[in-house]
């Protein structure tokens, strides 16, 4: 899984290049517009838009204009504004104003002045320090008085929600609020790596988005060519797997023997959390440009005995760490079970995105026993006598899809060492590539790897050109599950990764 989008200063044009070859249209404008700036900006158009009219009702005003990186005098008003925000001076509509005034200033800021404003809310309206201990004290004094005990920990309770944990409330009641706590989060993640205090304030911000975000609150929705223009815009800038090219790219995706499914929030409905991407096949594929192709026919999905699921992505940065991935995918084969009851496989086409690093640090380290000696022979002859260094170093420094020998001689070591990687490679007791955490994690195995399967720069990049077939069979879904998460933290594969080992 990836986390590929910060949602807020990103601008997609809308028109994209189109093949001339394929002469597709764009779908129509919808009222969220398809013409003019990118949906990143109409989506803070329209929040501006609507905490203006808020802010407006109860007549505040924040005086003169804040400078986008907010200069010490000018974070001086704004320590003010949320002051009076929290003691809700001049009433509760008065609050919810300022509160809007304070997003939509934030919005306005630059990067300077954010990371000015979130660290004045980080370490000025944490719980005071004096007030905390006065309640502990009261909590130690209480003794075995059961009325005094109750009273100091409601007490001892109501202390240790911060100052700035309710001001993250009150944004949540302000209309398109949610979604802006969700970008507030992903503009504060960077800064709680090395920051304490930031790290408090992210810890009480996902407790508010938890309470926001429980799964039973999401609605699933199959995505087609029909959807609104700027929902479209938005899976192809949030497509973290496999670039979607253009619009072409995008309908060949949505055709009749592909399904595409989202998860979206109530309070976001414009706004999808995460999405996958799946193919109506026979038998497993192996080769993601097979499964891209735009000019391959389109196939009869009541004739298909496969879903391959083959890219799965996060839409949202702030929404990072929440697990919605495996509640979408059991959601789906639900779906499509009930739809198209011929569908006996359910399995991925996945990149082995850490597979290059950790096979680097091993050649950094040496490359002892990463291969046999008939392989380095073998990898000698293909590559050009003065070559020096690990003969699979070296190999892989050379374009090596574009040299037939070269890459036969590359493919039995690489897929060997693939599959030692993602079954046998741990860290802290889980696998190391986060792909395979994700799928092991729910209940899948590892059933094929597929060589040559992504040729893309990436897929070579990342993947040495391999990709995975994670396979969801249904009766041992939950016992590798179980293999897996518990003790002994054993990763499930099928025969024919099982044989590579040997």
């Amino acid at each position: 899984m990836t986390d590929t989008v910060t949602p807020v200063q990103t601008t997609l044009q809308t028109t994209l290049p189109v093949p001339a070859q394929a002469a597709v249209t764009p779908p129509p404008a919808t009222d969220a517009g398809a013409e003019g700036p990118g949906f990143f900006d109409r989506t803070l158009d329209r929040l501006n838009r609507l905490w203006r009219e808020v802010s407006q009702q109860a007549r505040a005003r924040i005086g003169a204009p804040i400078r986008a990186d907010l200069p010490a005098e000018d974070l001086d008003r704004i320590r003010a504004l949320i002051r009076q925000s929290l003691d809700a001076v001049g009433g509760e509509v008065s609050a919810r104003a300022r509160t809007a005034e304070l997003g939509q200033v934030y919005l306005g800021l630059a990067p300077k002045g954010k990371t000015a404003f979130l660290g004045l809310l980080a370490n000025e309206f944490d719980v005071p320090p004096g007030e905390l201990d006065a309640a502990m004290l009261a909590v130690r004094e209480a003794g075995v008085d059961q009325t005094a005990r109750v009273a100091a920990l409601e007490r001892l309770r109501a202390t240790l929600v911060s100052p700035r944990a309710r001001l993250l409330r009150q944004f949540s009641s302000l209309p398109q609020g949610v979604k802006f706590l969700v970008d507030l989060r992903a503009d504060l993640l960077p800064l709680a790596r090395t920051d304490p205090a930031a790290r408090g304030m992210e810890h009480e911000l996902r407790e508010v988005l938890s309470g926001l975000f429980d799964i039973g609150l999401l609605d699933l929705t199959r995505i087609t060519w029909d959807a609104p223009a700027a929902l479209l815009e938005k899976l192809i800038e949030y497509e973290a797997v496999h670039e979607i090219r253009s619009w072409s790219d995008l309908r060949n995706r949505l055709e009749s023997d592909r399904r595409c499914y989202a998860f979206f929030h109530p309070k976001m409905p414009r706004e999808p959390l995460i999405f996958v991407e799946v193919a109506l096949v026979k038998g497993l594929a192996g080769d993601v440009h097979t499964l891209l192709d735009e000019a391959a026919p389109t196939a009869d999905p009541e004739a298909a005995d496969t879903a391959i699921f083959y890219s799965i992505s996060n839409a949202q940065k702030g929404l990072a760490g929440f697990s919605f991935g495996n509640f979408l995918i059991k959601r789906v084969v639900e779906d499509l079970s009930h739809d198209l009851p011929n569908l006996k496989t359910f399995a991925t086409l996945s990149p082995i995105p850490g597979f290059r690093a950790w096979l680097d640090e091993c050649l950094a380290a040496g490359g002892e026993g990463l291969i046999s000696e008939a392989e380095r022979s073998r990898l000698k002859a293909a590559l050009p006598r003065e070559a020096e260094g690990h003969p699979l170093a070296v190999a892989l420094e050379h374009d090596w899809p574009a040299e037939p020998q070269l890459a036969e001689a590359l493919k039995a070591p690489l897929m060997r060492l693939a599959a030692r990687y993602l079954t046998q490679e741990k860290t802290r007791g889980r696998a190391r590539d986060g792909v395979a955490h994700f799928h092991l994690s729910n209940g899948a195995r590892v059933e094929r790897i597929n060589w040559r399967a992504d040729l893309s720069t990436k897929g070579v990049r990342q993947s040495a050109g391999m990709m995975v077939n994670y396979l969801y069979k249904r009766g041992e879904i939950e016992d590798n599950h179980e293999a897996y998460t518990g003790g002994t933290h054993d990763v499930r594969a099928g025969s024919a990764v099982r044989g590579l080992l040997r």
